[in-house]
């Protein structure tokens, strides 16, 4: 367990205090989230700590993540811990209706979803007087002070995994140097996913000897999943068209992608962009982009068929992207022409495709890395440029292969490091 040698500070009581407060609103803020989502009342309560399902008996190994993407690495992870300790069971928290929807159809064996505490004192406390954990491990940038203290001082073995944490949280931190370490020392495991982060940790207090360089989760999540049936469907409605795909594009992105496809339609009048917007209710303003770009449109939720004039088909729906990466190699992934952050390039690579990226993926960078050298992605800064490698990708297989082949090795390098990553925990938090 960690040796915890500092004392709460007085922001940490101060923070304790003002959560206290605050809870009736923070309490409603969140119950209106979820009931607009569609989550039963009952289970609206787990995030005041009460839980909906019994605790099993044994071993139990609490998982806890963001949101969508930390929840896919999570899934994948809890899989293969479940066959290293095939009598352990696994709880998963997670804050998100659309990640708790997740996890319920791609649920681990001997798994259970439920919707984490609120960070206030009696939440905190129902949550853990019945769950009773014997080790939890946080995903990413999931900080919460109270239920961290109040977990470790239960002598619950926590860990940070796939660590990472913006700039700003960083500088937030180093100015509050005391309670950063206060809150770190309770950890008795931080993995990252790059040296930058270890040395952040270290730089905000964290024990050198428990901070050890890991490698992104994301890389190894479980393949997007596809519905056969959809994407027979779509290839016949396609033929023998040449396609590719605009993933995950945000505002002030899809104007870039529009032109590129322009420019491509002079060589291959036939050609087709399947569009994937980040946000489906964005459908209005692309519809609106589209008509602006003179560019002919089909729409999914419409139900629209995709016709021989049909020059850009925008998949604007949820839970369907594993099957459009299934459809077509060449994934030109958003998020990244501007200053968003980028999305997980590993998605599209684990299903195939060669990816192309704007330079703004700085979330992803460690993932974005080998996967540059391998030649399995390719940066582009402007509409030129991203029309000059689809263009090469459309016209070249032997190019499209080659970069395809890159990725892949790639995702299967990446692959083989989860083993570590199992080994770490089991010993680290005593898991056997």
């Amino acid at each position: 367990m960690p040796d915890i040698s500092d004392r709460p500070t007085l922001l940490y009581h101060l923070y304790c205090g003002l959560t206290s407060v605050a809870a009736p609103l923070a309490w409603r803020t969140v119950r209106n989230k979820l009931q607009a989502a569609g989550v039963p009342k009952v289970r609206q309560q787990e995030r005041l700590g009460h839980a909906t399902q019994a605790r099993p008996k044994g071993q139990l190994i609490w998982f806890h993540a963001a949101s969508v993407g930390e929840t896919l690495s999570v899934i994948s992870l809890i899989k293969r811990l479940g066959e290293r300790l095939p009598n352990a069971e696994f709880l998963i928290t997670s804050g998100t209706p659309t990640s708790a929807a997740l996890i319920e159809k791609r649920m681990p064996p001997r798994a259970r979803h439920q919707y984490p505490p609120l960070d206030t004192a009696g939440a905190v406390r129902r949550f853990l007087d019945h769950w009773q954990p014997d080790a939890g491990v946080f995903v990413e940038s999931e900080i919460w002070p109270r239920l961290i203290v109040e977990a470790s001082r239960r002598n619950v073995p926590l860990a940070l995994l796939n660590a990472r944490l913006s700039d700003r949280s960083v500088e937030g931190w180093k100015k509050r140097r005391q309670t950063a370490r206060f809150i770190l020392d309770h950890f008795t495991l931080f993995l990252t996913q790059n040296d930058k982060t270890a040395t952040n940790l270290i730089d905000m207090g964290a024990r050198p000897d428990r901070v050890q360089l890991g490698t992104n989760l994301k890389a190894m999540s479980d393949p997007l999943p596809v519905d056969q049936a959809a994407l027979d469907d779509i290839r016949t409605q396609i033929g023998e068209r040449p396609v590719w795909i605009a993933s995950s594009t945000h505002a002030g992105e899809e104007e870039t992608v529009l032109a590129a496809h322009a420019q491509l339609m002079q060589r291959w009048p036939d050609l087709l962009l399947l569009l994937i917007p980040r946000h489906p209710e964005r459908r209005s303003e692309v519809a609106g982009l589209l008509e602006k770009a003179g560019q002919s449109a089909a729409f999914r939720t419409k139900g629209d068929q995709i016709a021989t004039q049909t020059q850009v088909y925008v998949a604007d729906t949820l839970g369907e992207t594993g099957t459009w990466y299934a459809l077509c190699p060449i994934v030109f992934l958003g998020g990244s022409l501007k200053e968003i952050g980028g999305h997980n390039p590993f998605e599209p690579a684990q299903a195939g495709a060669a990816v192309i990226t704007g330079p703004g993926y700085y979330n992803f960078a460690e993932t974005y890395a080998p996967l540059i050298e391998s030649g399995g992605a390719t940066e582009v800064n402007s509409a030129s440029q991203l029309t000059e490698i689809v263009a090469n990708w459309v016209s070249d297989d032997e190019a499209l292969n080659e970069a395809r082949a890159g990725a892949k090795s790639c995702v299967n390098t990446q692959k083989s490091a989860l083993d570590g990553v199992i080994d770490t925990l089991c010993e680290t938090l005593d898991l056997t």
